[in-house]
């Protein structure tokens, strides 16, 4: 299943090279010389992103090997998951391992487990943008200094960010979002649900898909 959403990709690749030199396209881009090779620069440029979709691939799933070598114990408690969707690799970390209870503080023991995920980042993908995102479930906050779920999600997500630079992640590529109770990812209508949701992804961001994005626009620009 992880790599559907990745060979996915590559099939949208496909679809846009077929269309490319078929059909439409190459009645009309056939009247010149420049047209044809704007056209052969896009099919290089797909035929690159394919080959870096597939070297990404390979390097998420190294990354993921190592973490779950190093996370072992906190998996098989089901304090962390680690998956490979749209987005790229994904760490979700439960609220209890990281923070108290509508504190955004990260807990002393739960340091050599950030440290563990940072140090693989710098390990295996030093180059790799990365977003740190916040999530709560939808039971509001009354006795806290909190406005609301968004600023604990927010300040959870920041302290989790800071906490990865001091280990040597570099700060130009990690940026920090809360996202409250806004993305659920179970019903907030059962406890474990509400368990759920109260998490942190680490998401370790793939170059192809931004790429991929650039091509995609200047194909149907043009």
């Amino acid at each position: 299943m992880r790599n559907k959403r990745f060979l996915l990709a590559a099939m949208v690749m496909i679809v846009v090279s077929s269309f490319m030199v078929s059909g439409c396209a190459v009645n009309f881009y056939k009247q010149s010389p420049r047209s044809k090779n704007k056209i052969q620069d896009l099919e290089k440029q797909i035929d690159d992103l394919e080959r870096q979709r597939m070297e990404e691939q390979k390097q998420f799933e190294e990354t993921k090997k190592m973490l779950e070598s190093r996370l072992q114990q906190q998996i098989d408690d089901e304090s962390i998951s680690l998956s490979m969707d749209d987005r790229g690799l994904v760490i979700v970390l439960s609220d209890e391992i990281l923070f108290d209870s509508g504190k955004a503080e990260v807990k002393a023991n739960a340091g050599p487990v950030l440290d563990k995920v940072s140090k693989v980042i710098v390990e295996k993908v030093p180059e790799k943008n990365i977003g740190v995102s916040g999530h709560t479930d939808n039971v509001p906050i009354t006795r806290s200094s909190w406005k609301s779920n968004w600023e604990l999600s927010t300040a959870r997500a920041t302290n989790v960010l800071h906490h990865m630079v001091s280990k040597g992640v570099s700060p130009a590529k990690l940026s920090a979002t809360g996202y409250g109770e806004h993305r659920p990812v179970a019903s907030n209508s059962t406890p474990a649900g509400r368990a759920k949701n109260r998490r942190v992804e680490i998401v370790i961001l793939p170059d192809f898909v931004e790429k991929r994005e650039s091509v995609e626009e200047e194909v149907y620009v043009k």
